[in-house]
């Protein structure tokens, strides 16, 4: 059987190779979409919605300006998360990441405060509600930053594979050798 994808250059010969790819490809997708599975990635995003569902019923001089301002704070917590969950291959990268979600995170408390205390968002129990949910989160991503910095490893599939370099010294010149795997100590052998 010889299929072509539409954006794929590659001829699938056989059956077993075209699973694979179709394998492959779902592990990968499912990978790449892994953010989805945080539990601080799921309360950002739904904090998120809610904020900017509030935010429309503020006041009309209110809107344009802290209510905006509430909106993208509240919508960077989620953006960051997923951001940093997409260059988690560098631990440091990942943190900065996850570090900037707090900043957001705290961000928005305090533009709710600033609304509350001007009177522009009336309803205390909305305030309340989002003021105690986004001090969770903040919790939750400072725990979570904590555990990365702890036991971070990075993924499998992200793991470039190891190079063996072999030095002939009768030749004097160096071949390159991929291997495929997952140790993250690499090996020089030197003939002689």
């Amino acid at each position: 059987m010889i299929l072509r994808g539409r954006r794929e250059s590659r001829i699938f010969t056989d059956e077993w190779s075209f699973e694979f790819w179709v394998l492959s490809f779902v592990k990968y997708t499912m990978e790449m979409q892994g953010y989805k599975k945080l539990q601080i990635y799921q309360m950002a995003h739904q904090l998120a919605v809610r904020v900017h569902t509030m935010s429309l019923s503020l006041p009309s001089f209110e809107r344009y300006e802290e209510g905006s301002q509430v909106r993208r704070s509240s919508k960077s917590v989620s953006s960051n998360i997923v951001e940093g969950h997409a260059l988690r291959k560098y631990k440091n990268e990942f943190l900065h990441y996850l570090f900037r979600a707090y900043g957001s995170c705290e961000e928005t408390i305090e533009h709710l405060e600033l609304l509350f205390d001007t009177k522009s968002l009336k309803d205390e129990q909305v305030f309340k509600g989002l003021h105690l949910e986004y001090n969770n989160l903040c919790g939750k991503i400072l725990r979570f930053i904590q555990i990365v910095e702890k036991e971070f490893d990075t993924p499998q599939f992200l793991k470039e594979p190891l190079v063996e370099y072999y030095v002939s010294a009768s030749e004097n010149h160096v071949e390159q050798n991929s291997k495929h795997e997952t140790q993250n100590t690499s090996s020089h052998t030197f003939n002689s």
